[in-house]
C-alpha cells in the first residue's frame, strides 16, 4: 500500500500481516485500514508517554522501528510494527510476536 494512498507521514513498505490478523478479517470482526492510517499519520495508540516519545524522536532520524498499539476490542488488540528502515510493515496480534 502506498503512503500516499492512506495520506501519513511516512511510507510503510511493504504491509503484512500475520495469520492471526487474517484471521480476524475474515470473521469479520477486524478492519485494520483506520489503525494503519493511523500509524501512518504517528497516532500511535494506546502505548506509553516513553514508547510515544520513542517513535517521534524515530520517525525524525529515520534510525528506529516504529510501534502501534490499539485496542479494538477486549478481546483484540492490534499491534502495528514499521521497520527502522521503512520496507516494511507488520499487522500482527501481541501474542504473535
Amino acid at each position: 500500500m502506498a503512503s500516499t494512498f492512506l495520506d501519513g507521514r511516512f511510507s510503510p513498505g511493504r504491509t503484512t500481516m500475520t495469520p492471526g490478523v487474517a484471521e480476524w478479517i475474515g470473521q469479520g470482526r477486524l478492519n485494520p485500514l483506520p489503525f494503519l492510517r493511523r500509524h501512518l499519520r504517528g497516532d500511535w495508540g494506546d502505548v506509553s508517554a516513553a514508547s510515544r516519545r520513542r517513535n517521534n524522536a524515530a520517525l525524525k532520524s529515520g534510525e528506529e522501528r516504529l510501534f502501534s498499539s490499539y485496542r479494538i476490542t477486549p478481546e483484540i488488540t492490534l499491534w502495528i510494527i514499521t521497520e527502522w528502515d521503512r520496507s516494511l510493515t507488520t499487522l500482527m496480534l501481541p501474542d504473535e510476536y
